[in-house]
């Protein structure tokens, strides 16, 4: 590519990268905590293709100025040969405007137009939204509840909302006693192991939608008759000492004992960053 094609090719990369961190979008690739960093990245993009973009009309009208001012080869010139003598047939092979066969190539090579389809997955950035990661990785990825360092105190009210990585940390390695007999309230999105078992999950991040990782909880006494993978489901329970062991990687699945249950909307930001802060 010439310079002009670099140009639009990083603006449209920087375009893309401030359009996702103007928006939500960014949530499906990144932490929440990331979206300074890529307004930066994006805007140094887009300020680096203007500035290429003006450097290059910079040069040209230099080069036009030049060429213009330049009265050496306006007229005759007695002393010395022709320009038909240097470009035409009567030029050697290896003469500037030559080629090994005396045809001259003055004119430059143009890139060719395949090019241009690097745009592409550009443009579907910006066009297309990709779902958040769901239940076919959940189930296909071992869990990745680690044992936390302490519990905080529980807020007010019965049930209590918990999310769900806190309710996990409580009942796989706390075996429920920071919960206090209480009732809890988790909301995640449901999965389904190949035996039907319903599960209730949340996608961990530690930096990126590529090292996602999902914290699972089973669900075990009043759940809904019919479950969809990837809906989102707000559950109310009591904990329960029953637990399981995650084929994939060896890791602990606590249960919820469901008492009650609703559909509830996907929140804006679809991954849990919770377990590793």
């Amino acid at each position: 590519m010439n310079r002009q094609a670099q140009a639009a090719v990083l603006f449209l990369v920087g375009a893309a990268v401030l359009h996702a961190g103007v928006t939500d979008l960014y949530l499906r690739y990144v932490k929440a905590g990331l979206r300074p960093l890529l307004l930066v990245a994006g805007a140094v993009l887009v300020v680096t293709a203007l500035a290429t973009v003006w450097y290059e009309i910079r040069e040209h009208r230099k080069t036009s100025a030049d060429g213009s001012g330049d009265t050496g080869h306006g007229g005759a010139d007695t002393d010395g040969p022709a320009d038909g003598d240097v470009h035409g047939r009567d030029a050697g092979p290896g003469l500037a405007g030559t080629d090994d066969d005396g045809h001259g190539h003055g004119h430059g090579h143009r890139e060719p137009r395949i090019s241009w389809l690097l745009v592409l997955p550009l443009l579907a950035l910006i066009l297309v939204a990709p779902p958040a990661l769901g239940s076919y990785s959940a189930m296909r990825t071992g869990t990745a509840l680690q044992a936390p360092l302490g519990y905080a105190e529980l807020p007010a009210g019965d049930p209590v909302t918990l999310g769900l990585v806190d309710y996990a940390g409580r009942a796989a390695y706390g075996h429920g006693r920071s919960l206090g007999g209480r009732q809890v309230k988790v909301t995640g999105f449901v999965a389904l192991d190949r035996a039907g078992t319903p599960y209730l999950v949340r996608m961990a991040l530690n930096c990126c939608a590529a090292d996602a990782q999902p914290v699972k909880i089973g669900l075990s006494g009043r759940t809904p008759p019919v479950l969809r993978p990837d809906t989102w489901l707000e559950v109310t329970g009591r904990y329960t000492a029953r637990r399981t062991t995650d084929p994939v990687n060896g890791g602990v699945v606590p249960y919820l004992d469901v008492t009650s249950s609703r559909p509830a909307q996907a929140p804006r930001d679809p991954y849990d960053e919770s377990w590793n802060n």
